[in-house]
């Protein structure tokens, strides 16, 4: 699975503009898939036949969509005015490659030699920064990034020190990773994988899916800020690298089922799957707009804790993404009988 995920992370899919990744899930799921959907807004809905049936449909979801950048004007001299697609805090990006299509380009700002002491006591905001492209003129930038353009981090994604991936959009590649390794190993019951989208800009593409499948449970797969480091307070932390796949049981967003929250820990429990949950209600899912969809839908969660998350270079490990899939794994074959009663 780590090998998919390094190549999904690859791909460019920024919310509103996800077809690189679409393209590739889908083709990818073809030659299993026994129904595949694409709605109007751009998610990816795929039906895979399991080992055994279910009384009940069962969603598993993921989002497909990144935080990017779209280009909004710019200076006389060549350079591109952005806005931010998604939550990014500005400092992240300052001196970081991006891409436009093939255009390549670095976020500027004005040398610190030159700003006030005023200045360097506050964040920068979006507006004081620039993205160079090389361009010589303002006529050449609007020729090679016209407005409107879509653009995303240009970053590498490897493996480094013990068993960790830095990578851009971990948040939500991971999900879409377990997801296609399920479909692609044929799950233990009837099941349909959404890839969905425009996640990052309010969980607008789920909303769409669950109300055309209107499952009676689902499962969203995520990513979810990790803030383990030695000088943020233990209580802030939220949840931490090498300790598992995060069981939620509440974010801003959701309440989770108790009785899936409940039942997911059993299993993680009897397999011995590292597991954790968040020490402080932070964040949201998918799961937001799904839970509330019709008259209600059962909504569970697990994540990968990620370090660094919106950012160029997310941090997550490996052992923690794999227990994601275990545990995902292993619910399906619960659904599907194949396990004793938690």
């Amino acid at each position: 699975m780590t090998e998919l995920l390094q190549k999904l992370c690859a791909l460019p899919g920024p919310s509103g503009c996800e077809d690189a990744v679409r393209d590739f899930i889908r083709s990818s799921a073809e030659p299993v898939a026994d129904e595949i959907r694409e709605d109007s807004i751009g998610n990816l809905m795929i039906f895979r036949r399991g080992r055994s049936a279910c009384d009940k449909t069962v969603m598993l979801a993921a989002h497909m969509d990144e935080v990017g950048l779209i280009s909004k004007g710019y200076t006389d001299d060549g350079c591109i005015k952005f806005g931010f697609v998604g939550g990014v805090d500005p400092r992240v990006v300052i001196g970081r490659r991006v891409l436009f299509g093939e255009v390549r380009g670095v976020v500027g700002i004005k040398a610190v030699h030159l700003t006030t002491r005023e200045e360097r006591k506050t964040m920068p905001k979006t507006k004081d920064l620039y993205i160079d492209i090389g361009a010589s003129d303002k006529k050449s930038a609007q020729a090679r990034v016209p407005l409107g353009t879509y653009g995303v981090f240009d970053s590498d994604c490897v493996r480094f020190g013990d068993g960790l991936l830095k990578a851009k959009a971990i948040d939500d590649r991971v999900g879409c990773a377990v997801l296609l390794t399920l479909l692609l190993e044929q799950p233990a019951v009837d099941t349909w994988f959404v890839f969905s989208v425009q996640e990052e800009v309010g969980l607008r593409g789920a909303r769409c899916a669950a109300f055309a499948l209107n499952p009676d449970l689902c499962l969203v797969l995520e990513g979810t800020t990790a803030a383990d480091l030695a000088e943020v307070d233990s209580a802030k932390q939220v949840c931490g690298l090498r300790r598992g796949v995060v069981i939620p049981f509440m974010d801003r967003a959701t309440i989770y089922h108790q009785e899936l929250f409940d039942i997911l820990r059993g299993l993680a429990e009897q397999a011995g799957i590292p597991w954790q949950t968040k020490h402080r209600v932070a964040g949201g899912t998918d799961a937001g707009r799904i839970h509330l969809t019709r008259a209600g839908i059962r909504t569970a969660a697990l994540a990968a804790p990620v370090r660094y998350i919106h950012s160029p270079s997310c941090v997550a490990a490996i052992d923690d993404m794999n227990g994601m899939l275990q545990l995902s794994r292993r619910f399906l074959e619960y659904l599907g009988g194949e396990h004793d009663e938690i």
